[in-house]
């Protein structure tokens, strides 16, 4: 079969588009004939190394969508034939956070394509766990597209933050994956969203998918903005996946009472907090991380009948997989960017 992939950490010139051994199914497991794959910034960061994947050749990818084309022994769930996507969080199922349904809290908790083999291939085999059943009506692209983003954005705002409908909701990069997702899931509960961008075509974009009141960052600073639009109250809610370059104003943005929610540091891991501030306020700092089986059965039907809608800014075939990963790292267009095997093409 024909995959991304890379042997050595680095830019994007590590990456490879060849020749790798066919997998087959072991037992537990669904080979998956890939139709289409979708990156994550998550890419970007485990192709430079941050963590390291345990072996090389890696192949990349955490979002794939397909066809069935074996399943294993005791696989239960699937058939070929069956259409399916990829859920890229694998856990245990026998610690005391699966058995309480909170996965993504599992004590051996990793991320298909960042700690394991990825599924940016012509051919992959993964857990039946770590699949979901896609409707025929669902294009491969959507499918490939959902899981991951739209997974951790439910849990980031319904699960971990607890989203109220007539809260104030501060969602910070909307054009990116995380970040649109968050808008149309806020805007879906029925809050006030408030979202940020660095252009005019991003703002536009955030706003056709249910943003109240959009910002330039580029022109303004976002948390004197929230000032100015909430007449100094702050939002309830602040969606930050970028960490240390926007923490201060992601604080300095809150309401009293409010709670800062964050997945991600692309924008550094360090950040200082006013513990003054943080009591005095009485403000919830919460990490989150993609999601748990409750987060995928809540979020992933509302994909599929069309309520949420991943966008796709681009969908390349696999052979140009250096392309995808630099619009990525330099964050062009709004939504997801798409590969497809050439294969397919």
């Amino acid at each position: 079969m024909k995959a991304v992939f890379y042997e050595e950490h680095g830019d994007t010139d590590v990456l490879q588009y060849g020749e790798l051994p066919d997998p087959e199914p072991s037992r537990g497991e669904v080979l998956v004939d890939v139709k289409a794959g979708a990156l994550n910034h998550l890419d970007v960061w485990t192709r430079r190394g941050m963590p390291s994947p345990g072996e090389f050749p890696h192949i990349a990818g955490s979002d794939a969508a397909g066809v069935v084309k074996e399943v294993g022994e005791d696989v239960t769930r699937f058939e070929p034939g069956d259409r399916v996507a990829v859920c890229a969080g694998s856990y245990c199922g026998t610690c005391e956070y699966c058995r309480e349904g909170e996965h993504s809290l599992c004590t051996s908790y990793t991320i298909i394509g960042e700690h394991s083999t990825g599924v940016h291939s012509e051919l992959t085999t993964l857990p039946e766990e770590n699949l979901v059943h896609v409707p025929d009506h669902v294009d491969w692209e959507t499918a490939a597209a959902a899981p991951l983003v739209f997974q951790t954005a439910w849990r980031m705002l319904h699960s971990r933050a607890e989203l109220e409908q007539g809260e104030d909701v501060l969602v910070l990069g909307a054009s990116g994956g995380v970040g649109h997702a968050a808008v149309q899931i806020a805007d879906h509960a029925g809050a006030t969203v408030y979202a940020t961008g660095s252009s005019q075509e991003k703002l536009d974009a955030a706003s056709e998918l249910g943003a109240d009141h959009v910002i330039n960052y580029e022109a303004e600073n976002f948390a004197e903005a929230i000032d100015r639009l909430t007449d100094g109250r702050g939002v309830d809610v602040v969606i930050d996946h970028i960490g240390g370059a926007t923490w201060q104003d992601s604080m300095s943005s809150l309401a009293k009472g409010g709670r800062i929610v964050t997945c991600g540091a692309t924008g550094g891991p360090k950040v200082e907090v006013n513990i003054t501030d943080l009591f005095w306020n009485q403000y919830d700092i919460m990490g989150s991380t993609m999601g748990s089986n409750a987060d995928i059965d809540g979020v992933l039907p509302l994909v599929w009948d069309g309520t949420l809608e991943p966008q796709i800014r681009e969908t390349l075939p696999m052979s140009e997989i250096a392309t995808a990963h630099e619009m990525l790292q330099d964050r062009e267009g709004f939504g997801k960017v798409v590969v497809i095997p050439d294969s397919e093409l």
